[in-house]
């Protein structure tokens, strides 16, 4: 069973390890500000592994933070825009007003396969998949689909891909993506995203095509069904073509 560190100790690793690198490398012959980037680097890609988006900021900001707060007298100017770096880093200014970095519970959706049975191949996406949790729980339940997922961070979509090395993930907006050719397309963004999500499934996804929401509910419309929650969390399934509620 892997060792699981209790918080904030997860977080004050990565920065005494942030630091060590920093104060490290020149040691050996390093420049110092290849050294302050390998530093920078090695806290985004822990951040990655935090559980909830507010400890990733935590752990991908506290080193540059920390070196501005204790070294702002003798840094140059440009370092103050290395914890606005890492920030955008970690999340993409575009993909600010979609969901933060919520993963998907393991079992949230158990239940889906029996509620839809799709065929052998069928395409389904993730869309904003972030580190991949949500391609997981849809591998769970559906095992001989075609798995595919799209995220706007590059560290996040990299990270998802050596998570996921049997999905087809790539780089990219949500929105600008093309979702006609998917059967399913799955969605853990937030309540604000939704009414965008139900215009874009009504102008591309064809008929028979589900649009699956965990958490949050499209309130315009009437949905196909809904699953029992899990930690909390429905699964709001509605099926293509789109029925409004009625008035």
């Amino acid at each position: 069973m892997p060792l699981k560190l209790r918080w904030p100790l997860p977080a004050v690793l990565v920065w005494g390890a942030a630091w060590a690198l920093y104060v490290g490398l020149p040691r050996w012959g390093i420049d110092a500000n290849l050294a302050l980037g390998a530093a920078s680097a090695s806290g985004i890609a822990a951040s990655l592994a935090g559980d909830t988006w507010w400890r990733r900021l935590m752990i991908g900001l506290g080193f540059p933070l920390s070196l501005l707060l204790t070294q702002a007298a003798t840094l140059p100017a440009w370092t103050w825009l290395l914890p606005l770096l890492v920030l955008l880093l970690i999340y993409p200014i575009n993909a600010w007003r979609d969901a933060p970095l919520f993963p998907t519970p393991k079992n949230a959706l158990k239940d889906l396969a029996a509620l839809l049975p799709i065929a052998q191949g069928a395409t389904i996406l993730d869309a904003g998949c972030g580190l991949g949790d949500g391609l997981k729980a849809l591998r769970n339940v559906y095992p001989n689909a075609q798995l595919s997922g799209i995220e706007w961070s590059w560290p996040l979509r990299a990270l998802c891909a050596l998570r996921c090395p049997w999905a087809r993930v790539r780089q990219g907006d949500i929105w600008a993506a093309d979702w006609s050719g998917y059967d399913m397309v799955y969605l853990f963004q937030r309540p604000e995203s939704m009414p965008r999500a139900v215009a874009k499934a009504r102008a591309e996804l064809k008929a028979g095509a589900y649009l699956v929401s965990l958490e949050f509910e499209a309130l315009a419309l009437k949905p196909f069904a809904v699953l029992n929650p899990a930690q909390g969390k429905p699964v709001w399934v509605y099926r293509l073509p789109l029925t409004d509620k009625e008035g």
